[in-house]
């Protein structure tokens, strides 16, 4: 009742007074506390990602529909400490040999990661699990509807789609990996993120205007939809 209708106590309270349900509105009111995970585990789950983000990655799938209404799946694997996207690939038909596939081309025989986290999608079932755990990867599932957990991951897909996916028809799957190539080549070297102190992924190195003379001029990215701004010396 509280998924399906953001309902408090006193509303399923009366709900289920009228499905004759003898209980409490303090009942109630516990049980809903329970279902959300305590502070300390929340604090726990923080403490862990800031202590080894620089050897965790996350991966994560999002849907794209195209022009004719065909559904394509993007998966992609991002890693905590600078947010640079390791691998991406679109298709429309993932299964769990295509994800391990992407798996083996994303990490090297020897990789610095440790970690994986991963939802609970039946996608990544065991033979995903079984090649990360032979990689030297510990996969860590995020708990039930708890998309937080995998927040990384789940900024990255909002920003791809505000800043892309929302302004672009997608025509088909080489259309749609075509422009998230362009997009995380733009992500990468010229966006700057509040994480990282308003820095990009790959460092950008500050320009500094070299004299007066010098004109601010822009570097269409992506298509134009966004832009690059630099110093530029007057001829």
């Amino acid at each position: 009742m509280k998924e399906e209708n953001a309902w408090g106590a006193p509303r399923i309270h009366g709900e289920l007074l009228k499905l004759g349900f003898d209980v409490s509105e303090r009942s109630v009111s516990r049980y809903i506390r329970r279902m959300h995970p305590s502070d300390q585990a929340r604090k726990l789950w923080v403490t862990f990602l800031h202590n080894h983000r620089e050897i965790i990655v996350a991966m994560d799938f999002f849907t794209v529909y195209t022009l004719t209404f065909r559904i394509l799946y993007c998966f992609f694997v991002i890693e905590h400490g600078r947010r640079k996207i390791l691998h991406f690939n679109v298709t429309e038909h993932p299964t769990s040999f295509w994800i391990v596939q992407q798996l083996r081309e994303t990490f090297p025989e020897s990789c610095p990661y440790r970690y994986a986290l991963l939802d609970r999608d039946a996608k990544f079932g065991k033979d995903v699990t079984d090649h990360l755990i032979s990689s030297d990867i510990k996969p860590k599932r995020i708990a039930y509807r708890c998309p937080w957990e995998n927040g990384i991951s789940e900024r990255w897909i909002g920003s791809c789609r505000r800043e892309l996916l929302d302004h672009v028809i997608i025509i088909n799957e080489v259309h749609l990996r075509r422009l998230l190539r362009d997009y995380i080549s733009y992500y990468h070297d010229d966006r700057t993120h509040d994480s990282l102190e308003k820095d990009s992924p790959v460092t950008r190195a500050v320009s500094k205007r070299s004299d007066n003379s010098a004109n601010l001029i822009s570097f269409p990215r992506v298509g134009g939809l966004h832009h690059r701004y630099d110093w530029q010396q007057a001829a």
